[in-house]
């Protein structure tokens, strides 16, 4: 075999930036997503252009490879528009960092990626009556506040198993879920930790259910486990994101339920309800765990004017 031959200037500036990236601890998914965009589509496509130095890459040459991405696809095929976004996103924020990295180096980056453009997300949301419709749909007080914990702190199904006893808690008479910023999938967006607060009465419905009704011989300090033991193991196991999206799926048919039940479309609620409330979209994105506002302003646009109006109506009768 013969050996490989020195790394370009281009490929080991990519290796430094997903160097930084994960020194920043972000998840490993995240980089994953960095690494595909970066090193599989972006550098095999310049080589095959010839070109092997950030400052002989041009906005055309990016406006090529967005074009080819999409009405040709990739290595694999053909690609949505989404994806072809994804990459296209991702060089972006290579290009980004290597121009604020390269500029304390005199090195003057001047390519820009252009992303495509995307149709607006059609959101789809259950109203506060069909949530209630499926949490009394579930025959266990466990299965319940699953529905009810996602559906008012609007976590990810991740965030939602990893969930452990100690992270029910209080400060200043106030109810919290600690959310660490793990997942079973490796870590949830960027691993970081946020309190999301508890109405008094679902705090307490958690801690009664923690104290009388979760099994007392489980082997794992998960809040929820599964209603049986394992038969390999004999215990408890931790109740795993299948084992929910297996579960909603299920009480939203029983409680019948026309939209699809899965436990984003908790979270897509909870973050709907906020805002209809009036609640600032930048606590919004806190609560959720967003790193910025993006999200929240591409996501729920879905919002109407009679939404707009209701929250203004509402902040100017606080006056």
């Amino acid at each position: 075999m013969l050996e490989p031959g020195p790394a370009s200037p281009l490929a080991r500036l990519v290796d430094d930036y997903l160097a930084n990236r994960r020194a920043e601890g972000l998840s490993r998914k995240t980089i994953a997503n960095y690494d595909l965009a970066l090193r599989r589509v972006l550098l095999p496509w310049l080589a095959g252009q010839g070109i092997d130095g950030i400052e002989k890459l041009t906005s055309r040459d990016l406006d090529r490879l967005s074009a080819q991405l999409l009405d040709q696809g990739g290595a694999r095929g053909e690609l949505s528009r989404s994806s072809a976004w994804t990459y296209m996103r991702n060089v972006r924020l290579f290009l980004d960092w290597a121009r604020r990295e390269l500029a304390k180096e005199g090195t003057d980056v001047q390519a820009q990626a252009t992303v495509p453009k995307l149709g607006k997300p059609l959101v789809e949301v259950l109203e506060r009556e069909e949530i209630q419709r499926i949490e009394d749909a579930g025959d266990s007080e466990r299965d319940k506040l699953i529905v009810r914990v996602l559906a008012d702190a609007g976590l990810r199904v991740g965030e939602l198993v990893m969930l452990r006893l100690s992270d029910v808690t209080e400060s200043n008479k106030a109810h919290y879920l600690r959310i660490a910023g793990r997942s079973q999938g490796g870590g949830a967006k960027g691993d970081k930790g946020r309190l999301v607060g508890l109405q008094p009465q679902l705090a307490r419905r958690l801690r009664r259910y923690i104290d009388r009704q979760r099994p007392r011989d489980a082997d794992t300090d998960r809040i929820f486990v599964a209603r049986r033991r394992d038969r390999r193991t004999g215990t408890y196991e931790p109740l795993t994101e299948s084992g929910v999206q297996q579960l909603v799926r299920d009480l939203g048919h029983r409680a019948g339920i026309a939209k699809r039940v899965h436990p984003h479309v908790f979270r897509h609620s909870a973050a709907t309800h906020m805002l209809r409330r009036g609640m600032n979209p930048l606590l919004v994105s806190k609560v959720l765990g967003h790193e910025s506002l993006a999200m929240i302003t591409r996501t729920y646009s879905h919002l109407t004017m009679d939404d707009a109006h209701e929250a203004l109506m509402a902040a100017l009768r606080s006056d």
